[in-house]
């Protein structure tokens, strides 16, 4: 299990308390992977975790390691469409998740799954590993994933503009907290990550 929540992929920067208090709170944790994360929430924060992930083998993984924690449901399906149909949550979060969804679908349903005051706190790409930074318009671009033992795996993602992603937010009725880039500590590695975190507005 995790003993906090890396944003990036280093262990730098803030970690879980990005969140802010989550004991006893309902929590969806999009493109959950191993699990690892909503069973540290659960075990460690007391959170009522739903962890969902479109990835069938990554949930068994899921629930092969951490099925019998309590407070965690894991979930195999589309995230978006599990928002819209569930109860309001008080937080959610996705650890580089939301790069693989047109966030003009995902914040909405996002928005409409949150409380009013609710938190929506997620990490994305701003930097490849060729250097190449954010995209200037809202559209997704090919990125390789390189995942151990198999072969780069071609996807399509949104990596925008800090600016890009606040105006998403604003438009789809989030008052932003806060915009951080996150750098390797390693300064020859170029990939940085931004963390975004908003909360749903009352208006």
């Amino acid at each position: 299990m995790a003993g906090s929540i890396d944003w990036g992929f280093w262990g730098e920067g803030p970690g879980t308390e990005a969140l802010g208090e989550v004991s006893g709170k309902r929590v969806l944790d999009i493109g959950c992977g191993t699990g690892r994360y909503a069973a540290h929430l659960a075990r460690a924060h007391g959170a009522r975790v739903d962890a969902i992930d479109s990835s069938a083998t990554q949930l068994r993984r899921a629930r092969g390691q951490y099925g019998n924690t309590g407070g965690v449901s894991f979930v195999h399906g589309d995230a978006i469409e599990y928002a819209r149909a569930g109860t309001p949550y008080d937080v959610v979060y996705s650890v580089h998740g939301l790069s693989y969804i047109d966030p003009d679908r995902a914040l909405p349903a996002i928005r409409d799954a949150l409380r009013t005051d609710g938190r929506l706190v997620f990490s994305v790409l701003h930097t490849n590993a060729e250097g190449v930074g954010p995209s200037a318009s809202v559209r997704p671009r090919v990125e390789e994933v390189r995942l151990s033992g198999h072969a780069p795996l071609s996807v399509h993602v949104w990596v925008l503009s800090p600016s890009l992603w606040e105006e998403l937010l604003i438009r789809h009725g989030f008052d932003i907290e806060g915009i951080e880039i996150l750098a390797a500590p390693d300064a020859a590695n170029p990939v940085r990550c931004q963390l975004v975190s908003g909360v749903r507005s009352r208006s």
